[in-house]
């Protein structure tokens, strides 16, 4: 699905004016843009920027703020968090949680950008078997030094590695090390393709993965086909696509439904980090920005990063330091507020 057909789907049906009521030159007016607070998790359709996909849904929940939680390439399919108004502020913990993409590597071609959409640089007539692919994984995985692609985003000397690369300009980019936790082969539906299967951690490329890959099998390889399958705690079970959103956006419209249906709470975000609940009278001087000191048998101990809640509802992150929780983000969340559980698998 192209971006134009996407905005075709989304762009609001306009009753023919009554010119003769209302006069021919008036303009519709804008709706107001409201309060929304609240993770999407987008299945991101092949062909759409992330950066585009955040403006759909911000323009379809009308929504005052809106970013999502790591760019997903328009070549590939899946998960993109997006979070809207106070959820924002939540984005850096899905960002830095384990990301698992499913892709597909396209033996005998190494292509300057290591995508389908690349020039093919070098080529080889050779493709490895099922077992010599099996042996080399284990190489891959754990702590391992990566060269990222030249067509990325990575800055060199202040300008983006693409831009420089699109210019014809030679770029030279650092190895870095990066996190992979699992790599696994899934299928080889025919010789010259694999399906593998990567859990990693954050800034690993997987079009460097697949060009390494078929470097050392010596038979070269670029990503044919890529889907994010999940991101920190949003896996396939939470995502929507955009079809089922704009279905739901319209019933909402017409009082059918409600879109806080297809909104995750703000704190789905912060399932890894621990939480802890305070009084209202607590809550108040933490919402003033102040510092609170819990004494007693029952006070934490510990340090590091949590979320307080106050009767249920979250209220701030903060860093607690041996019983005293001094808060780094304060969140109100006046308005329209996301409700939906995780689906079940």
């Amino acid at each position: 699905m192209s971006e134009r057909e996407i905005d075709d789907l989304i762009r609001p049906r306009v009753e023919e004016p009554q010119a003769a009521s209302q006069g021919a030159g008036q303009k519709q007016k804008k709706r107001d843009k409201r309060d929304v607070h609240g993770w999407i998790v987008l299945d991101k359709p092949v062909g759409m920027t992330s950066t585009h996909a955040v403006s759909v849904i911000k323009r379809l929940f009308n929504a005052k703020r809106a970013g999502h939680a790591g760019t997903l390439d328009p070549l590939a399919s899946g998960a993109l968090p997006i979070a809207l108004g106070e959820a924002t502020k939540t984005v850096p913990f899905v960002m830095d949680g384990r990301k698992v993409y499913r892709f597909t590597v396209r033996w005998g071609e190494e292509r300057d950008t290591d995508d389908a959409e690349g020039r093919v640089i070098v080529s080889s007539d050779q493709r490895p078997s099922a077992e010599t692919i099996r042996a080399l994984l284990p190489s891959f995985t754990g702590t391992i030094q990566q060269v990222p692609p030249r067509y990325s985003a990575i800055k060199v000397e202040g300008e983006r590695a693409y831009d420089l690369a699109r210019d014809g300009e030679e770029v030279a980019l650092a190895a870095r090390p990066v996190e992979i936790g699992r790599l696994e082969l899934v299928n080889i539906p025919d010789p010259d393709h694999v399906v593998l299967e990567a859990e990693c951690g954050k800034g690993t490329y997987v079009r460097s993965l697949a060009r390494d890959l078929g470097r050392t099998l010596g038979c070269f390889g670029h990503v044919s086909a890529l889907r994010r399958a999940a991101v920190g705690p949003f896996g396939e079970e939470t995502m929507i696509l955009l079809d089922q959103l704009e279905a739901l956006c319209h019933r909402a419209a017409s009082g059918e439904a409600s879109l806080a249906d297809a909104l995750m709470p703000v704190e789905t975000a912060l399932d890894d980090i621990p939480a802890l609940a305070v009084s209202r009278a607590d809550a108040a001087r933490l919402q003033r920005g102040q510092a609170v000191l819990l004494r007693g048998r029952d006070a934490p101990n510990f340090r590091g990063t949590i979320y307080v809640t106050v009767s249920g509802e979250l209220l701030a992150l903060a860093e607690l330091d041996r019983g005293e929780i001094v808060p780094k983000r304060v969140f109100n969340l006046a308005g329209l507020m996301g409700r939906a559980g995780r689906k079940k698998g």
